[in-house]
C-alpha cells in the first residue's frame, strides 16, 4: 500500500482510496479534489466510475457504482451497492502460502493435561445443562466467592459458571440439539478448566447421560453432575455444589505450568465493531501472527460465516483439497438459503457502527475480516463447535454475532482469543484469556484501558510483519500467564453464548 498525502492506496488498480483523516469539501487529497466532505477512514474516488461499473479495494470487487461516480466522490452507500449474491464455482485449491518455521521453536508455560491438551488457564466452571438451572449455577459461584472458598488455593485462576438460555423447549435430536451437545462436551472437556460441576434441572430436554456415553465423560475428581430436582431444591442443590467444589479444589490447586511447545496452542481469531482500518492495520497483523502460529505446528481459527461472504473465493484457493474448499463452499451456501428463508439479507452486514467506520457492503467487510486468517493453507473446515482434530489454518462455521462465534471456537478447542476491533468492542471471555488489538490511534487513545496492543502505527510506518510479530510473542506471553486487559476488567462471566437454532417447542 502506498500513503498519498491525506489518503491511502491499498492495490495500484483500486478505484477509490482511503481518506487518512477527514478530507474538507474542496480539500487537495493525492492529486485529488474532494467534491464532498470525506470522513476519516471513509472512500474517495480515485477516477470516475460510470453507473453499474464494480468498484475495487484490495485489488478486489466491493459493489457496483449505482450511479455515475466522480473522480473525487465520497464512496458510500448513496452511490455504492452490494456485488450481487453468486453460487460461486470451485476455484483452484492449493494456493495457500507455507511460512518458514521459526528457530529455535516457541514456547510458553502451559498446564499440560491427563489427556495430552495444554491449557492456558486454570478454572473451575460450573456448567448448566439448561436455563432451568442457569440461576443455581451463579448461585454457587458467588456464595463460593463470598465464603472465600478458594483463598487458600492460589493457583486457580477462578470459579466460571457457564449459563446459558436453552437445553429445553427444543427438539431432542437434529441440528440444534447437536450443536448444544458439542458445545457443551468441548467446554466440559476443554483443558483450561481443571475440573467441571455441571448442574442441571432434572426433567429437561438435554440429558447429560447421553452426552457421557457419547462423549467418555464420567463422574470423577474432574467432572462431577447433579440436578436441583435430585437435591431437593435450590438452597440444597447451592450446599450440595459447594461441597463438590471443595472436593476439586485440591486436586485442581495442583496444577503447575510447565514448558510447553507453540505447536499445543489453538487461537481463535475474532473481529468486532469493525471500521476501515480493520483489514490495513489490525487484521493483516494478526494475520501475521496467525501464519507463524501455524509455521510453528499450532492451530489458529477463523468463524463467522456470515463475514466471509464475497471474499469466500479467497479462502477456498487456499485449501489443502477440494474436499476442503467443497466444504466452506456448503457452509456459505447454507448461509445464504439460511438468511433467505428468514427473509434477511448478507448486505444487511455491515453493521450501522460498522457503516460508520467506513464499510459499505458486506464484500468490502468480508475482504479486511479474512485478513486475520493470513496466508496459510487451509486445512480443514469445522461445523460450529466440532473438535479441531487437524493442526493447522482451520474455519469453523459460525454467526458473525461474536459471543456466539467465541463460543464455538472454544467448544472447538481454543485457548487463546485475539479479537481485533476499529470502532471499540467490549468483550472478553472465560475460561479462555482474549487479547485485543485497535485498529487506530483515535480508538487506542479514547479505550485504552480495554485495548492490549495499538495496531494504528501500521498507518505510521510500522510494518505488518513487525505488529504482526509483536502480537506473536505478545500471545505466548498471556498462554503463559501475562493477564488481558479484558481479563483485568472482569469480562467473561456473561459471553458464554451457544449457537441456539431450530423450533423453539
Amino acid at each position: 500500500m502506498s500513503a498519498l498525502a491525506d489518503t491511502l492506496l491499498l492495490h495500484p488498480g483500486d478505484t477509490v482510496r482511503i481518506a487518512v483523516r477527514r478530507l474538507a469539501e474542496g480539500a487537495e487529497a493525492g492529486g485529488l479534489i474532494a467534491r464532498q466532505s470525506v470522513p476519516s477512514g471513509h472512500k474517495i474516488a480515485v477516477r470516475d466510475v460510470a453507473e453499474g461499473e464494480i468498484v475495487l479495494k484490495y485489488g478486489q470487487p466491493i459493489g457496483i457504482a449505482r450511479a455515475h461516480i466522480a473522480a473525487g466522490d465520497w464512496v458510500h452507500e448513496h452511490n455504492l451497492a452490494p456485488m450481487p449474491e453468486q453460487a460461486g464455482e470451485i476455484p483452484e485449491t492449493g494456493q495457500g502460502k507455507i511460512r518458514m518455521a521459526p528457530d529455535p521453536a516457541p514456547v510458553f508455560q502451559g498446564y499440560l493435561r491427563d489427556n495430552g491438551r495444554t491449557g492456558t488457564r486454570n478454572y473451575i466452571g460450573v456448567l448448566t445443562s439448561v436455563n432451568c438451572s442457569a440461576s443455581v449455577a451463579d448461585f454457587i459461584a458467588e456464595e463460593a466467592r463470598r465464603r472465600g472458598l478458594l483463598d487458600a488455593y492460589p493457583n486457580v485462576d477462578g470459579i466460571v459458571p457457564l449459563t446459558h438460555g436453552t437445553g429445553c423447549g427444543l427438539a431432542p435430536s437434529g441440528e440444534g440439539y447437536d450443536i448444544l451437545e458439542r458445545t457443551l462436551w468441548g467446554h466440559a472437556a476443554h483443558p483450561n478448566f481443571a475440573g467441571i460441576l455441571m448442574v442441571g434441572l432434572g426433567c429437561e430436554v438435554f440429558r447429560t447421560e447421553g452426552m457421557l456415553d457419547r462423549y467418555g465423560l464420567r463422574d470423577s475428581a474432574r467432572f462431577r453432575r447433579m440436578t436441583i430436582q435430585g437435591e431437593g431444591g435450590t438452597r440444597a442443590t447451592v450446599e450440595r455444589g459447594l461441597s463438590i467444589l471443595a472436593e476439586m479444589l485440591p486436586t485442581a490447586n495442583e496444577a503447575r505450568r510447565s514448558p510447553r511447545p507453540a505447536s499445543e496452542l489453538v487461537l481463535a481469531l475474532q473481529c468486532g465493531g469493525s471500521d476501515a482500518w480493520s483489514g490495513v492495520t489490525a487484521n493483516p497483523a494478526l494475520g501475521v501472527a496467525s501464519d507463524m502460529l501455524v509455521a510453528a505446528g499450532g492451530t489458529s481459527i477463523l468463524a463467522e460465516t456470515p463475514e466471509i461472504f464475497g471474499a469466500e473465493a479467497g479462502l477456498m484457493r487456499r485449501a489443502v483439497s477440494r474436499e476442503v474448499a467443497e466444504a466452506l463452499r456448503d457452509r456459505v451456501a447454507w448461509w445464504a438459503d439460511y438468511a433467505a428463508r428468514h427473509g434477511a439479507r448478507f448486505d444487511n452486514n455491515p453493521t450501522p457502527g460498522n457503516r460508520n467506520g467506513g464499510l459499505t457492503t458486506i464484500s468490502e467487510k468480508s475482504l479486511g475480516a479474512v485478513a486475520k486468517g493470513g496466508q496459510a493453507p487451509l486445512s480443514g473446515v469445522l461445523r460450529y463447535a466440532e473438535p479441531a482434530a487437524t493442526r493447522g489454518f482451520l474455519f469453523m462455521d459460525s454467526p458473525g454475532y461474536d459471543p456466539v462465534s467465541v463460543t464455538g471456537q472454544v467448544a472447538s478447542g481454543a485457548t487463546l482469543v485475539a479479537f481485533t476491533t476499529g470502532r471499540g468492542s467490549a468483550f472478553g471471555n472465560q475460561p479462555v484469556p482474549s487479547l485485543k488489538l485497535a485498529t487506530n490511534a483515535r480508538l487506542m487513545a479514547k479505550m485504552g484501558e480495554d485495548m492490549d496492543i495499538g495496531c494504528g502505527e501500521v498507518l505510521e510506518g510500522t510494518s505488518l510483519e513487525e505488529k504482526g510479530r509483536e502480537i506473536f510473542e505478545r500471545l505466548l506471553a498471556v498462554a503463559s500467564g501475562s493477564s488481558t486487559r479484558s481479563e483485568d476488567l472482569g469480562y467473561g462471566r456473561r459471553e458464554f453464548v451457544p449457537w441456539q437454532i431450530g423450533a423453539v417447542l
